[in-house]
């Protein structure tokens, strides 16, 4: 079967909009000028009802005068009303840049901003005017508008400095808001906020407090030690090339950091000569796990010649690039696919230019928001990457480190038999998950422990005598010992064959399922005195909007403790051993959050 051509979607002037429709998508605002007035008032309550706007926004006149004159002050809506219109503003300079810069964005598409929180940027988002429907082109985006080491009036600097991949685009980030308005994508850096709230910008007395006992916490730090080595050893030796005349005001490690978290949480692989960009447009759709509204791929483009991805390579400089840690953490394998997407990001090679498709891949109604889907990630990944996390994230998990694990053997048994039990796992070709320097195995978002930590277990609990025949079994079998005939020699030795998730059950003995309590117990006291139950306090009782970084802590070390307490249920399920009430209780209590 042919497959259907993607269509470029009919053309809508808001205008024409019906107001029901606006009215729907907040397309006509109040008058400031009416709540200020009202705030203003000494009897603003009491307006009479002649007094009253007319239309369908009387109610919400009424309500939002009510709210604010509780709840705002008047320096405070003025405030807000004076950011508002300065977004405004910049989203207009925008949108008319965009179009200078070939950028064709349909019609169909609202991009609105909101500033609920005046300590804060306006949060920006997309939504559609009219339903679309799968395959539908909603914006094509030429390469050479989007911001990358290539494109960048950076770019001698960079190749001179054998700068590349994140710390280059980086680089590229501080060089063009140095130029001001000069800069070719000025009025576009101008709609993107200073920086992400990422953790790593985070000071390390609020990672230690707020982040302690999570998959983050040591990662963090980790990654900011290195990116003050990286902006020691690769950016501030640029402020001394002469011939470049850099304003240091824009290089400082704080500049970086902040050009590093919108690295991190809004560039685009766009092909194989660009390598990483800053796509304009395509960063302002929100996230929303496992929401496919929109899918993003990129090809690359067939108008570039073999000796310019060479030259690329060549210039790349990898010995300094540490920025792969940082903005670019692998989380454990959580960042499986960042194609996964409502909308499709395809490079199409025209005629004189190579620009980028925005499709959608779902439909999507009227009003709807338009999200993007940056991949199957766990809290953890999305906080660290992106600043936020998700409350019931289906991609969540919890590490057991291998050091957790020989601390635990190492209580019961000596060190050499810990040593020697640990060495004989390993030479069956069992291994936990790796990143950078350590070694751990990952608990499923139903408390379900990875196979290999069950045969480390299972091995390190063996009898004497057990482990010595499956010793010499493993020696007699030399390089056919994946013959699955050796399993049938002793009870032990289906393990000299890889065992699989669906046959697992039989590494559930009432010992490994102790051990994995014992596991989940350690894992548990990293996080702190406070109980589970204590956090789930404090989330509730914490507030989003004044508060993001202890919110989102929160959500992170709740939902992992959850997990954690799975593990238990898992432990005791799995051994067969009698559910005390303190148990099935836990269980419950799990289950209702």
């Amino acid at each position: 079967m042919k497959k259907k051509p993607y269509k470029h979607t009919q053309s809508y002037t808001r205008n024409k909009l019906s107001t029901k429709r606006k009215i729907l998508l907040g397309e006509l605002h109040l008058s400031t000028g009416m709540i200020l007035v009202a705030i203003k008032s000494k009897n603003f309550l009491n307006v009479t009802k002649s007094e009253k706007p007319n239309g369908p926004f009387s109610s919400w006149v009424n309500f939002l005068v009510t709210s604010f004159a509780f709840s705002i002050s008047p320096s405070t809506l003025v405030h807000r009303t004076t950011m508002a219109a300065a977004s405004d503003r910049r989203m207009r300079a925008f949108i008319r840049w965009m179009k200078h810069q070939g950028i064709d964005c349909s019609d169909a598409l609202l991009i609105s901003t909101e500033n609920s929180d005046a300590s804060r940027p306006p949060s920006t988002s997309v939504k559609a005017l009219c339903d679309l429907k799968e395959g539908d082109v909603v914006a094509t985006i030429p390469k050479q508008s989007c911001l990358t080491v290539r494109t960048s009036a950076a770019n001698h600097l960079i190749d001179e400095a054998e700068l590349g991949g994140y710390l280059g685009l980086a680089v590229a980030i501080m060089y063009e808001k140095s130029l001001g308005p000069q800069s070719k994508w000025f009025e576009y850096l101008q709609i993107l906020p200073p920086f992400e709230p990422i953790p790593l910008l985070w000071s390390l007395p609020e990672i230690d407090s707020l982040l302690s006992g999570t998959e983050l916490h040591k990662t963090v730090k980790e990654d900011k030690a290195l990116v003050y080595q990286d902006w020691k050893e690769c950016i501030q030796p640029i402020l001394d090339m002469a011939s470049f005349e850099l304003n240091p005001d824009f290089f400082t490690v704080d500049e970086y950091l902040a050009a590093k978290s919108l690295v991190a949480s809004r560039s685009f692989e766009i092909d194989e000569f660009h390598g990483f960009g800053m796509v304009p447009l395509a960063d302002l759709f929100n996230h929303k796990t496992a929401a496919e509204d929109v899918h993003f791929t990129s090809l690359d483009s067939i108008s570039e010649s073999d000796k310019d991805i060479e030259s690329r390579k060549e210039n790349e400089y990898d010995g300094n690039d540490i920025d792969d840690e940082p903005t670019a953490p692998d989380f454990h394998a959580e960042i499986e696919d960042l194609s996964q997407s409502d909308l499709e990001i395809s490079s199409v090679a025209g005629d004189e230019s190579t620009y980028m498709e925005m499709i959608i891949i779902k439909d999507v109604k009227a009003g709807a928001e338009v999200f993007n889907t940056y991949g199957h990630l766990g809290n953890a990944a999305l906080l660290h990457r992106y600043g936020f996390t998700e409350a019931d994230n289906p991609f969540d998990i919890v590490n057991i480190d291998l050091d957790i694990v020989v601390q635990w053997s190492l209580s019961l048994f000596s060190c050499r038999q810990s040593r020697k039990r640990l060495s004989f796992w390993k030479k069956l070709d069992y291994c936990g998950c790796v990143s950078q320097d350590s070694e751990y195995f990952e608990i499923s978002i139903d408390g379900e422990p990875q196979v290999e930590l069950l045969v480390l277990l299972y091995i390190m609990l063996l009898t004497e005598e057990d482990f010595l025949e499956l010793d010499l079994a493993l020696s007699a079998m030399g390089k056919v010992r994946n013959d699955s005939s050796f399993g049938l020699l002793t009870k032990e030795n289906f393990l000299l064959t890889k065992v699989l998730e669906a046959n697992k059950k039989v590494l559930l003995t009432q010992d490994v399922c102790r051990a994995l309590s014992s596991l989940a117990d350690a894992r548990e006291r990293l996080y702190g005195p406070k109980s589970l139950e204590e956090d789930i306090k404090s989330l509730n009782e914490c507030c989003q909007a004044t508060d993001p970084k202890l919110f989102h802590s929160l959500i992170l070390r709740v939902s992992e403790r959850r997990i954690i307490e799975k593990l238990r249920l898992f432990a005791a399920s799995g051994s067969g051993i009698s559910i005390t009430a303190e148990i099935r209780k836990k269980r419950k209590r799990v289950d209702r959050k």
